[in-house]
């Protein structure tokens, strides 16, 4: 295959057949299928029907990558009608290329641009949520250094603040910080925290954002009174959270915060020195 022809296809991939609705990207199947080189709809739908077996035996659901819909299509008269058509995210083109017919330099261009752009796609969400981890560790050290200062202010003395915060790890988990650091193998000079998953981070967040707000609305003036104070937080979050089927102390541990944020700062300097790190890094 030319370097024009790729050229050509790429061009046609990305501008012409793509579209967005509610920032969501999406190609269409009756699109789709001139592209990569069916002629007739109903061989076009064969191999549309294998790409949707696939997503089943992969653990998707099938109607969220293959929608069905209406397109209306002009007729020779100046009229136009309806006809059935399939909106496809880019999961679902992947699926439908590497069902295709090899032979056709159409799907063999197609079994490779979506493969990496796929693999692009996910890189980037991959990348978003570490850094949403990230911010999250750090938006807690914030709300925990605010939760210190309050207990100074209005308790002269902050040297029981690492008890208090143990007790919400307590309400929290079921489980003391220790026994936690042991279940998560967290080395006993790092905190807990920054071994926690996201969802984690946000709840201890969370919980010491309540006791803030009460210690303070309340004028609570002994350690005591808002040590109890975020005991009862982290167990109304705790209730929350088993409710909604999740158990703190059951959730495996992340990746040590302080690695990925190097691994992202080193990341973010390859991406400026090379706008299309993305793209090398598929090939891996």
């Amino acid at each position: 295959m030319n370097t024009e022809i790729i050229q050509t296809l790429t061009s046609t991939f990305e501008a012409s057949a793509q579209q967005t609705e509610g920032g969501v990207e999406y190609w269409l199947a009756r699109d789709i299928q001139h592209l990569l080189g069916y002629a007739k709809w109903d061989n076009f739908l064969n191999v549309v029907s294998k790409a949707k077996t696939a997503c089943e035996v992969s653990g998707r659901q099938v109607p969220d990558h293959f929608a069905d819909v209406g397109k209306m299509v002009d007729l020779g008269s100046g009229s136009q009608r309806e006809v059935d058509d399939i909106m496809l995210t880019r999961y679902a083109c992947y699926l439908i290329a590497q069902n295709g017919d090899p032979k056709k330099q159409e799907i063999a261009f197609a079994q490779t641009y979506f493969a990496i752009q796929t693999r692009r796609a996910e890189l980037i969400e991959q990348r978003l949520l570490e850094a949403e981890r990230v911010s999250a560790r750090h938006k807690l050290s914030a709300t925990e250094k605010e939760l210190s200062t309050v207990i100074y202010e209005q308790t002269g003395g902050d040297d029981n603040f690492a008890l208090i915060r143990s007790k919400g790890d307590q309400a929290l988990f079921g489980k003391t910080t220790q026994a936690m650091k042991a279940e998560w193998k967290v080395p006993d000079n790092r905190p807990l925290a920054d071994f926690a998953p996201t969802i984690i981070l946000k709840a201890k967040d969370f919980a010491t954002e309540i006791t803030i707000f009460n210690a303070r609305e309340h004028g609570m003036k002994s350690e005591s009174a808002i040590s109890r104070e975020h005991t009862t937080n982290n167990e109304a979050v705790r209730r929350t959270l088993l409710e909604r089927g999740i158990r703190p102390e059951s959730l495996p541990p992340a990746e040590d915060v302080k690695r990925l944020e190097r691994r992202l700062a080193s990341e973010e300097k390859k991406s400026l020195k090379n706008p299309d790190g993305l793209g090398s890094a598929t090939s891996e």
